[in-house]
């Protein structure tokens, strides 16, 4: 059986290896190097105008690296992949990759705090405008779209309210008019979800989270099915900006990723428990999970996604001073601003992901100030509703 045609457990051990590794060791070895060696100066034409694939500098290759961006390529159905040394330098190297000064980017009006400061802040420095629309109402995208949009962003389910965007609509949308479409797939992960096979041009992670899996390592990756753009993006962007991945962090990744698909399926089944929880207790005003039939976006997630993932919000009854009172009373769930770590962690957006957004136009970007996020964890699910039911009161 070829590589290609094992599922996706199979490939989150084994893909992009090429042969034993060193002294027929189990598992990669750290190339914890900055630079490498060449045995002549034809040997450095060769590799430098790109006829060879052996390594000059870490910060344009490295082994670890390498098989890391394989891995996540074949995971998600790619043909090549960039690591960064975080989640932001993956967004904004992407989007400085694609976009020039004149252009416009349109983005999902819910987006990740920094993603959009990034937009609306240091994009317009470089004279490039966004737009920010409901992405749920599509004949609202289509009206905001003109011939200076070069790129269509967006987080699909997206932070921190879960909301759904149709991916497949949005992609005949943006190649009717030739506009690149970027999604972040960090909630949902390579296991629960693939937007390239649904179109998508560009898909990024902050691997940060369910990729890592253990809240040890701060990386970021981009994945694309066209080769030119991956070249263009490693060596014209990741390269000089510098936002490099280093090796340690490519191997603690790779070794995140054999219990991807392991770790995902507990961490939705602890989720749909907890959804179904909270949404039968009485100072819940409203939950927002995908796997819940009563959300907004439960049937399209469905038709999407091969699962709904371990993201839960929710509004409390009280106002954000009660909201508070829960993040600050829980014991076993951690406040903390990450996610997708085996830790039940918890926050406030309107506090802390997302205090860049105007408090004015907290609605209009989809949040509100007693809106409480959770990344479900790996615990027992018993001990993570006692923990959270002893939180409300």
């Amino acid at each position: 059986m070829e590589k290609k045609d094992y599922k996706f457990d199979t490939l989150a051990i084994h893909a992009g290896a090429e042969g034993k590794n060193p002294h027929n060791a189990l598992n990669p070895p750290i190339f914890q190097t900055s630079t490498f060696v060449f045995d002549s100066i034809e040997h450095v034409d060769r590799v430098m105008s790109f006829e060879s694939d052996d390594y000059v500098y870490t910060r344009g290759n490295n082994p670890t690296i390498r098989l890391f961006e394989n891995r996540m390529s074949a995971l998600e159905n790619g043909n090549g992949a960039v690591a960064f040394s975080s989640g932001m330098a993956a967004i904004s190297s992407t989007l400085f990759s694609l976009l020039e000064p004149g252009d416009n980017v349109v983005v999902n009006s819910t987006l990740y705090g920094s993603t959009f400061t990034v937009v609306t802040k240091l994009l317009a420095k470089y004279h490039v405008d966004y737009k920010a629309v409901d992405f749920t109402k599509l004949e609202a995208l289509e009206q905001v779209i003109d011939d200076k949009t070069k790129v269509i962003y967006f987080e699909t389910p997206c932070n921190p309210n879960l909301e759904i965007i149709d991916i497949k609509k949005v992609v005949d949308i943006a190649k009717a008019r030739n506009i690149r479409v970027v999604v972040d797939n960090t909630f949902a992960s390579p296991y629960f979800q693939n937007p390239l096979d649904l179109g998508v041009d560009i898909v990024l992670h902050s691997a940060t989270k369910y990729i890592c899996g253990h809240g040890d390592v701060v990386g970021g990756v981009v994945i694309s099915k066209d080769t030119q753009y991956i070249q263009k993006l490693k060596f014209d962007y990741m390269c000089e900006f510098g936002g490099v991945m280093s090796p340690f962090n490519a191997w603690l990744l790779l070794r995140g990723l054999k219990t991807l698909g392991l770790r995902m399926r507990q961490h939705e089944q602890n989720a749909i428990d907890v959804a179904k929880f909270l949404d039968n207790h009485n100072i819940i005003k409203r939950v927002m999970y995908p796997g819940l039939k009563n959300f907004k976006g439960h049937s399209i997630a469905k038709e999407q996604m091969s699962g709904f993932g371990a993201m839960i919000a929710f509004e409390v009854e009280g106002g954000y001073e009660k909201a508070v009172e829960v993040v600050n009373n829980t014991k076993l769930a951690q406040l903390a601003v990450s996610l997708g770590d085996c830790e039940t962690l918890t926050e406030l957006p309107f506090a802390m992901t997302h205090r860049g957004y105007p408090e004015e136009l907290l609605k209009e970007f989809g949040l509100t100030k007693n809106m409480v996020r959770i990344s479900v964890g790996l615990e027992n699910v018993e001990d993570i509703i006692e923990d959270i039911n002893r939180s409300l009161g």
